[in-house]
């Protein structure tokens, strides 16, 4: 099986744009919605482009931090970060909310960037050690985890 280098799922949200957006552009409640990442230490007082921020995150008794880089905020559309390693950029995260009659349809996405970065191979054998996640089986532990996340959040705005 071929390795998978992008992951995405959705969920309608009985909520405007704007609302999903504010929840998932609070960096700080991460860690309420997300099963790997427990907690946010934001850099600066306000979320926007280029915005810093550490992720603390763990599985099992594995426990890590990255640090992370907000590329897009545009609220009721889409809010994304660059995550890196070691120096090393090696995910993008984001969130695409399309707005209807029903609510909003909230897509969260993962692409590795990995591929065609510089120690890669290096950066990869690091992750798993730190993780315990081979990058081979990374997608299908973030789709997992991205089903999670959405039905969390879910919860939460339609409460």
């Amino acid at each position: 099986m071929e390795r998978e280098w992008v992951a995405e799922e959705s969920v309608m949200i009985a909520a405007p744009p704007e609302q999903v957006y504010a929840a998932v552009a609070d960096l700080r409640r991460m860690g309420e919605w997300s099963p790997e990442c427990f907690a946010v230490r934001i850099r600066g007082r306000t979320v926007g482009p280029d915005t810093t921020f550490i992720g603390f995150n763990r599985l099992g008794w594995r426990v890590w931090f990255t640090n992370g880089r907000v590329t897009a905020a545009e609220p009721g559309k889409v809010f994304a970060f660059r995550v890196s390693s070691f120096g090393v950029e090696v995910a993008l995260w984001g969130y695409r909310m399309e707005g209807g009659p029903d609510g909003t349809r909230l897509t969260e996405y993962w692409q590795d960037l990995r591929r065609d970065a510089r120690g890669a191979g290096f950066i990869s054998v690091l992750g798993h050690v730190f993780t315990g996640v081979s990058a081979a089986d990374r997608a299908a532990l973030n789709r997992q985890g991205m089903r999670s996340t959405l039905a969390r959040i879910k919860a939460v705005l339609e409460s």
